[in-house]
This record gives structure tokens, C-alpha cells and sequence, in this order.
């Protein structure tokens, strides 16, 4: 059984928010002012790049957490 040490839930909210940030990213938006580097408006104008980012930090906390976070019993 694997124990959770402090800090666990706190890296699992941030994956969690940096997932949805990836998402939010790539939706197309109305209300935009400039189109994004895909050629349609999106929410965030750096679409591709930003979505990335935001999938790479999620992946960093995923990967901190199993390694850092959790021993086995």
C-alpha cells in the first residue's frame, strides 16, 4: 500500500488546475481580440505554445508527486 506524505493533495490540485489551463487554452472564444497561431480565436492568442506549457507543468507535478510524494509501505 503506498503512503501519501504531506503535500501530496497540494501537487494534486496543481495538476489538476494546470489540466483544466490546457483546456481552457485551446477553446475557441468570440470576445477575442487577436487570432491565435492556429489561425482561428482562442481564448489564450499563443494557443499551441501555451496549451503545451500548461500540459508539461501538469506532467512535472504528476511525476514530483509519484516520485516525491508517495513510499510504499
Amino acid at each position: 500500500m503506498k503512503i501519501k506524505k504531506r503535500g501530496y493533495t497540494v501537487l494534486l490540485i496543481l495538476s489538476i488546475i494546470f489540466t483544466l489551463a490546457a483546456v481552457k487554452t485551446a477553446l475557441p472564444s468570440d470576445t477575442a481580440s487577436h487570432e491565435c497561431l492556429l489561425g482561428y480565436r482562442a481564448y489564450c492568442t499563443f494557443t499551441p505554445v501555451s496549451t503545451v506549457i500548461c500540459l508539461a507543468l501538469a506532467a512535472a507535478c504528476c511525476i514530483v508527486r509519484r516520485r516525491g510524494f508517495t513510499t510504499e509501505e
